[in-house]
């Protein structure tokens, strides 16, 4: 699904590299984890994949098409207006021209946020904010769903429902998740750790028995 071959990259254009000689094939279906320390690497190929920044040199193919680089912007923006999370969801599917309305139901629903669908976004918790990003982001129904430390700013029993939610989507929907995170205790709910170090992959491992968010401590 995501192949990546020789990838360098330099926000300066030139050694030395903040990834060096990157290699890395993800497959559908996949939920993964790439672990390391602060300043490795992850969230610079994080925005690499979704096209933020380009390469110095080497590929990232998306099912055999090279990634395009896109202007980063806000697409959408609800700062300093009072917009509920039905609404700003329903603006977000008129963006994305998606026309079944029934669509922000459905995110609602595998979000867990139907029953918080009418309250002012800035009335909600750390872990609710979370779970409309979230749905957002599944709106699209796109194969892959990166996540850049999805539990950073959240407490842990927040953080573990937004994790056990991740897990549910790649398993019911079909989605490749791929979660970036420096904490290495989360690394055994997912079906692939990779570990980052100095830019490059310092390891893969399979795990044929994903752990359960449930029993997973931090």
């Amino acid at each position: 699904m995501l192949s990546i071959e020789h990838l360098y990259f330099s926000y300066q254009g030139q050694p030395p590299y903040v990834l060096n000689d990157l290699n890395l094939h993800i497959h559908s279906g996949d939920y993964i984890s790439i672990v390391g320390d602060n300043g490795c690497g992850k969230s610079t190929l994080l925005r690499l994949i979704l096209g933020f920044l380009t390469p110095v040199k080497g590929s990232i193919k998306r099912d055999t098409n090279n990634i395009r680089y896109v202007s980063q912007k806000n697409d959408f923006s609800h700062a300093g207006f009072p917009i509920t999370v039905k609404e700003i969801l329903d603006s977000y599917r008129k963006l994305l021209k998606i026309k079944d309305k029934q669509e922000v139901n459905r995110v609602l629903e595998l979000t867990h946020m139907t029953e918080f669908k009418d309250r002012l976004i800035s009335k909600l918790s750390g872990g609710q904010a979370q779970r409309v990003s979230i749905a957002r982001a599944i709106a699209k129904k796109p194969k892959l769903l990166l996540c850049d430390e999805p539990t950073g700013a959240l407490d842990y029993e927040t953080g573990k429902e937004v994790l056990q939610l991740l897990q549910d989507i790649c398993q019911t929907q079909g989605m490749t998740v791929m979660i970036i995170t420096h904490n290495s205790a989360l690394a055994p709910m997912a079906h692939k750790v990779i570990r980052f170090r100095s830019g490059k992959v310092a390891s893969e491992e399979i795990n044929a028995t994903p752990q359960p968010i449930a029993d997973i401590e931090w």
